[in-house]
């Protein structure tokens, strides 16, 4: 199993960043996938996840500025990030958890069962 995140960077504040995730080796479909971050000091959260059916959740910090997506023929999962702020500065991972449920989405680190390896995002003022 393996989940590539990519696409992070150094940007500054107002601009826009898309991060994505390669996935392989499980049934990328039947996965409920879902993006994390950590910022310096701090805990891990979740910040977006998407159904296998494509509904979608986000943190409110985030809501409204970043959009995730995923592209079941390609195996990935995105996040569109746009008005970036100095907050937003973190490592980002992507997660998969199974599911049997089409619309099921979960924000609870505990359950998800892969994980990627992170992508830093720096923004700056």
């Amino acid at each position: 199993v393996q989940l590539q995140a990519s696409g992070g960077g150094v940007v500054q504040a107002w601009d826009s960043l898309r991060v994505s995730c390669a996935t392989s080796g499980f049934p990328f479909s039947t996965y409920i996938m879902g993006w994390f971050r950590q910022a310096p000091g701090k805990e891990r959260e979740f910040v977006a996840g998407i159904s296998r059916s494509g509904r979608t959740m986000y943190v409110e910090s985030v809501r409204g500025r970043f959009t995730i997506s995923r592209d079941n023929a390609r195996k990935s999962v995105y996040l569109q990030m746009d008005s970036l702020k100095s907050e937003d500065t973190a490592v980002y991972y992507c997660a998969a958890k199974f599911t049997f449920s089409t619309l099921q989405i979960s924000d609870a680190e505990a359950g998800y069962n892969y994980w990627g390896q992170g992508t830093k995002v720096t923004v700056f003022s």
